[in-house]
Protein backbone atom coordinates (compact mmCIF):
# COMPACT_ATOMS: atom_id res chain seq x y z
CA UNK A 1 0.00 0.00 0.00
CA UNK A 2 1.41 3.48 -0.62
CA UNK A 3 0.66 7.02 0.88
CA UNK A 4 -2.04 8.90 -0.48
CA UNK A 5 0.23 12.30 -0.11
CA UNK A 6 4.00 12.82 -0.72
CA UNK A 7 4.49 14.34 3.00
CA UNK A 8 2.64 11.20 4.49
CA UNK A 9 5.19 9.10 2.65
CA UNK A 10 8.03 11.81 3.95
CA UNK A 11 7.23 11.43 7.80
CA UNK A 12 7.89 7.63 7.51
CA UNK A 13 10.94 7.21 6.05
CA UNK A 14 14.45 6.90 6.92
CA UNK A 15 16.03 8.07 3.49
CA UNK A 16 15.14 9.32 0.17
CA UNK A 17 16.30 8.85 -3.54
CA UNK A 18 16.16 11.97 -5.85
CA UNK A 19 17.36 11.60 -9.52
CA UNK A 20 18.72 8.79 -8.79
CA UNK A 21 21.15 9.57 -5.43
CA UNK A 22 20.55 8.53 -2.43
CA UNK A 23 20.19 11.84 0.61
CA UNK A 24 20.34 11.12 4.44
CA UNK A 25 19.86 14.70 4.61
CA UNK A 26 16.04 15.61 3.79
CA UNK A 27 13.65 17.94 5.91
CA UNK A 28 10.35 20.86 6.13
CA UNK A 29 11.45 23.65 7.46
CA UNK A 30 9.07 25.91 9.67
CA UNK A 31 6.93 27.11 6.30
CA UNK A 32 6.84 23.32 5.20
CA UNK A 33 9.34 23.69 2.55
CA UNK A 34 11.28 20.55 1.66
CA UNK A 35 15.02 20.33 1.55
CA UNK A 36 17.19 17.26 0.29
CA UNK A 37 20.86 17.76 0.55
CA UNK A 38 23.31 14.98 -0.69
CA UNK A 39 26.90 14.75 -1.18
CA UNK A 40 28.26 13.24 -4.70
CA UNK A 41 32.24 12.76 -4.22
CA UNK A 42 33.09 16.40 -2.74
CA UNK A 43 30.06 18.28 -4.45
CA UNK A 44 26.96 19.35 -2.36
CA UNK A 45 24.11 18.56 -4.17
CA UNK A 46 20.40 20.54 -3.02
CA UNK A 47 16.76 20.46 -4.11
CA UNK A 48 14.34 22.64 -2.63
CA UNK A 49 10.64 22.64 -2.90
CA UNK A 50 7.38 24.63 -1.92
CA UNK A 51 4.62 23.41 0.54
CA UNK A 52 2.54 23.50 -3.21
CA UNK A 53 4.99 21.65 -5.01
CA UNK A 54 4.61 18.84 -2.58
CA UNK A 55 1.36 18.87 -2.66
CA UNK A 56 0.85 18.41 -6.17
CA UNK A 57 3.89 15.87 -6.31
CA UNK A 58 2.07 12.60 -8.15
CA UNK A 59 2.74 8.95 -7.72
CA UNK A 60 4.48 6.72 -10.25
CA UNK A 61 2.55 3.21 -9.60
CA UNK A 62 5.31 1.50 -12.19
CA UNK A 63 7.77 2.98 -10.98
CA UNK A 64 6.81 3.04 -7.44
CA UNK A 65 8.27 6.58 -7.16
CA UNK A 66 6.91 9.88 -6.88
CA UNK A 67 7.29 12.91 -9.11
CA UNK A 68 7.41 16.05 -8.13
CA UNK A 69 8.70 19.62 -10.01
CA UNK A 70 11.00 21.68 -7.62
CA UNK A 71 14.69 23.52 -7.73
CA UNK A 72 18.02 22.03 -8.11
CA UNK A 73 20.85 23.68 -7.39
CA UNK A 74 23.42 21.91 -9.77
CA UNK A 75 21.09 23.23 -12.92
CA UNK A 76 20.35 26.26 -11.35
CA UNK A 77 16.72 25.41 -12.84
CA UNK A 78 13.23 24.20 -11.99
CA UNK A 79 11.64 21.18 -13.70
CA UNK A 80 11.12 17.64 -12.70
CA UNK A 81 12.25 15.23 -10.29
CA UNK A 82 11.93 11.46 -9.27
CA UNK A 83 11.78 10.66 -5.60
CA UNK A 84 11.76 7.52 -3.89
CA UNK A 85 10.72 7.35 -0.30
CA UNK A 86 12.86 4.65 1.54
CA UNK A 87 12.35 2.81 5.05
CA UNK A 88 14.57 3.39 8.14
CA UNK A 89 17.75 2.25 7.62
CA UNK A 90 19.32 -0.04 10.37
CA UNK A 91 22.82 -1.02 11.16
CA UNK A 92 24.31 -4.43 11.60
CA UNK A 93 25.09 -3.63 14.74
CA UNK A 94 21.49 -2.72 15.33
CA UNK A 95 20.73 -5.93 14.58
CA UNK A 96 23.06 -7.79 16.81
CA UNK A 97 21.52 -6.00 19.37
CA UNK A 98 18.08 -6.53 18.87
CA UNK A 99 18.84 -10.51 18.62
CA UNK A 100 20.72 -10.38 22.23
CA UNK A 101 17.65 -8.65 23.74
CA UNK A 102 15.39 -11.74 22.05
CA UNK A 103 17.90 -14.32 23.00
Amino acid sequence: MTAQTLLNALEHCGMVEIDGLHAFEFALDEDDNLHIECIVGREAKFWEFTPAQVAAATFDETLQSWLIVGYASDTKTTGEHRLVCLGGIVSSSDDEDDNNENA
